[in-house]
């Protein structure tokens, strides 16, 4: 090698030292001009033309900057954008700096740390600071104190955590209420994540303040975030939270003041519906309704209290006890209201009588059958309801429609409902109009499911039971009458053609396409009803309710279901249509949906959910599973495409093997023939004729199934073995069971073309089947009777397709004897 002389090495380390020189001339440059970039960023310009200039345009620039999606501004143009707005007082700039503090600390880490390197400095005066700038900037205190990763530990970070809490609840009981709700949704968010911890800071005076701001005169959003607080409160303080509310609300009524009472009031009524034990508790004691039956009184003076009266009232309702005890203590005040109340009183009233006399049970006469006389004020209120349905104001359609939701549990308001087409046809169009404000539709769909619900499947040992309990509870020792027969299958079916005939598909196609999980569990409810009424499945399938029941089934993509109630109903009512349309016609050739999109919804119907409990006295419903299998029986004929065929067998042949066992001879016969139909791909023949032991075991199966006492089971098992014999393994397979060509040879016996022709085939193909097989075979027909028994089956029948292959297996029969 040849070695460089001095001169070279001086010379190639000045080059680097050049180099050197203008990397660092070049980076300088470079962060210069990013400096530079950055300095005059757009959003950086915006700021400081609304800090310095107070220029409320360029506010809302910078406002709309930060809300538009893929635009993110640097960190360090962030943070300057937001100490410009922290170098003055809150009450220097409008209202729009909540929305630019807000953007930044959505979209920028550092300045989420800023944050948190202020309140470790001073969590009060970082407070003070922020609050004041809005109700986002606000909850960004909540933000931040919540996100670990700018924090230099827990410890700090739950310290500041406490304080954090401990200053809304200051500024709410300094404020009384404020009436933006910002201190309550610092409050309300800190114990929805973290209130095991908290709790401890809530003492007696500080739960107070947050449940007079449950007060139904207050607005609507500051009442939802006390609900939720105290909600949260409730939940983790068990039986302290508990004692505490009884107390509170005690200590307003002690007060005697008319104010004090509907804070009260409010405050039950707000718990109901989120700790119905603890409001139950206080509804129920003797000093609460000892000093609540006086104010439902007919004196003027109380008309003040009269809507906090019977919005509680109505919110009571959700208890059975409470009811009872309305109904006894103020069912005489509640018809008065209804007649002489204010209209808002009025119409409250009508809810919460319709609400108790929808839990009293009218139970049919012993002597006759029929229905006793029901509650002639039934009939009544539903009239009141339609009514109101039919008038423009927001609140008169929520109390017909929560009236409805109630007075239709009865057998009698459910037929009144059906008979009348103008009245559906008003409620779905008044649903269509209210798809946004779920508490009208989910009360709506109310309405639909009670008038379409069978009564549930019971099997022979429920029944039983159900009788053994009608006797001991009837009085004079006899047995009372059986269900109502307005909930009997052929009533209920009358109701479900009203239902679709009114146009509810419109409605539920809406409602597939809303992200509520209650909506949807009430939409896969009432297909399912719907889809029991045979003669309407086809219109069903064409307005759509297959689509509909496919994203109900698979709310998610992915390979697997997660089985809920929705799902399985969903899937269940999915059946139910499959098993009376042909699949051609729903699933196209070529276009959506797709064919293969219902197996697997199909397939979850076939085991049990691991979220139902089977027993002795609870068994398995089983109807699923049979409606289940015959769909996917369709499916697998499907005449375009075997890809449905191959991924039943792919993905559920273990469940479909499982139940060719069944006790039950309608699942046992539906799963013989779904067999039977995936013999005619390539995978589910392999399954009975690849010659192994497995396989010859599955056809063991199926060959028993041919001397099956149920005929349907025996046509299936017999048309599986047909197609199976044509192959040597399946041959081989029979001839190893002692009774196999026997129990062939029985089907060649039966009175049926069809199974004679079954058994025929089955016969051809043992006896002409070629080499050595073909040999056993024929032996085994001859020693046990087969050329006597086909040749009377010859002689019986005139079914060319029957003599054409028992002439040929007779033929081969004879020739080798």
């Amino acid at each position: 090698m040849v070695q460089a002389t001095g001169e070279e090495r001086a010379a190639h380390l000045a080059r680097e030292a050049v180099e050197l020189v203008d990397a660092g001339h070049r980076e300088r440059r470079s962060s210069k001009i990013q400096q530079e970039e950055e300095n005059c960023h757009q959003l950086l310009e915006l700021c400081r033309r609304y800090a310095t200039h107070k220029d409320e345009s360029a506010g809302k620039e910078a406002a709309a900057y930060l809300r538009t999606d893929g635009l993110k501004p640097p960190e360090n143009v962030a943070l300057e954008s937001l100490k410009l707005l922290l170098g003055q007082r809150a009450n220097a700039f409008s209202e729009i700096q909540d929305d630019i503090i807000s953007g930044l600390v959505r979209h920028n880490s550092s300045v989420r740390q800023y944050f948190s390197n202020e309140l470790q400095v001073s969590v009060t005066t970082f407070f003070d600071d922020i609050y004041d700038r809005g109700d986002g900037a606000a909850v960004c205190l909540d933000t931040v104190v919540l996100d670990p990763s700018v924090w230099p530990s827990e410890e700090t970070r739950l310290h500041c955590e406490s304080e954090l809490f401990q200053l809304f609840l200051a500024k709410l009981m300094e404020s009384g209420h404020d009436l933006d709700g910002r201190s309550l949704k610092g409050i309300a968010r800190l114990l929805v994540v973290d209130a095991d911890r908290l709790q401890h800071l809530v003492d007696d005076e500080e739960f107070e303040v947050i449940l007079t701001s449950l007060d139904n005169r207050l607005p609507l959003e500051l009442r939802s975030q006390a609900t939720l607080a105290t909600a949260k409160y409730l939940e983790v303080a068990k039986e302290k939270g508990e004692k505490q509310f009884s107390t509170l609300i005690g200590a307003m009524f002690a007060k005697g003041r008319l104010d004090d009472f509907i804070i009260a009031f409010s405050a039950v009524t707000a718990v109901f519906p989120v700790a119905p034990t603890a409001a139950a508790n206080v509804f129920l004691s003797d000093e609460f309704m000892s000093l609540l039956t006086p104010l439902a009184s007919r004196d003027a003076k109380r008309k003040k209290v009269e809507i906090a009266v019977l919005d509680l009232l109505n919110a009571a309702c959700i208890n059975r006890p409470c009811r009872e005890a309305i109904s006894k203590n103020f069912s005489e005040w509640l018809s008065h209201t209804l007649t002489n109340g204010s209209d808002e009183g009025s119409e409250l009233a009508a809810v919460v009588l319709a609400k108790i006399r929808a839990s009293e049970t009218t139970q049919p006469s012993a002597e006759n059958g029929k229905p006793q006389v029901e509650d002639s004020g039934v009939s009544d209120l539903v009239q009141r309801f339609k009514g109101l349905m039919s008038e423009s104001k927001p609140a008169n359609t929520s109390h017909a429609i929560e009236g409805l939701a109630y007075s239709s549990v009865k057998p009698s308001v459910k037929d009144q409902l059906a008979q009348d087409s103008s009245f559906l046809r008003d409620l779905i169009t008044i649903l269509k109009k209210h798809t946004t404000d779920s508490s009208v539709l989910y009360g709506g769909l109310m309405i639909i499911l009670n008038l379409t619900k069978f009564l549930p499947n019971l099997s022979d040992e429920q029944k039983k039971m159900g009788q053994l309990k009608d006797y001991a509870d009837a009085s004079g020792g006899k047995a009372r009458a059986g269900p109502d027969p307005r909930e009997e299958e052929e009533a209920v079916l009358i109701r479900c053609g009203s239902v679709i005939d009114a146009g509810i598909m419109s409605l539920l196609v809406e409602c597939g396409r809303l992200a509520m999980p209650s909506i949807h569990d009430l939409t896969a409810q009432i297909l399912l009803a719907l889809a029991r009424h045979r003669k309407s499945r086809g219109l069903l399938a064409q307005q759509g309710a297959v689509k509909l029941l496919l994203g109900l089934a698979i709310p998610k993509q992915g390979s697997s279901i997660v089985v809920t109630a929705t799902t399985q109903n969903a899937s269940h009512a999915l059946a139910g249509i499959l098993v009376s349309v042909d699949p051609s016609l729903v699933f196209p050739s070529s276009g959506f949906p797709q064919v293969t999109s219902a197996v697997r919804p199909l397939l979850s119907l076939l085991t049990p959910p691991e979220t139902v409990s089977v027993s002795a006295d609870q068994p398995r419903d089983l109807l699923p599973v049979f409606e289940g299998l015959l769909a996917l029986t369709n499916l697998a004929s499907y005449p375009h495409d075997e890809t449905p065929a191959d991924l039943i067998v792919r993905e559920g042949w273990s469940a479909v093997e499982d139940l060719l066992l069944s006790s039950n001879a309608l699942v046992q016969r539906a799963a013989c023939e779904l067999v039977c139909n995936l013999m005619t791909i390539e995978s589910g023949i392999v399954k009975f004729a690849d010659g192994s032991q497995r396989a010859a075991q599955r056809l063991h199966i199926i060959l028993a199934l041919t001397d099956s006492d149920d005929f349907a089971t025996r046509r299936a098992a017999g048309g599986a073995i047909a197609m199976l014999t044509e192959y040597d393994a399946a041959i081989a397979a029979v001839l190893e069971r002692p009774r196999g060509v026997v129990l062939l040879l029985g089907l060649c016996q039966e009175d049926d073309d069809g199974l004679l022709h079954r058994g025929a085939v089955c016969l051809h193909n043992l006896t002409c089947a070629t080499g050595d097989i073909g040999t056993r075979a024929k032996e085994a027909v001859r020693a046990a009777g087969g050329i006597d028994i086909l040749t009377a089956l010859i002689k019986k029948t005139s079914n060319q397709a029957v003599l054409q292959s028992a002439v040929e297996a007779l033929k081969a029969l004879v020739q080798q004897q």
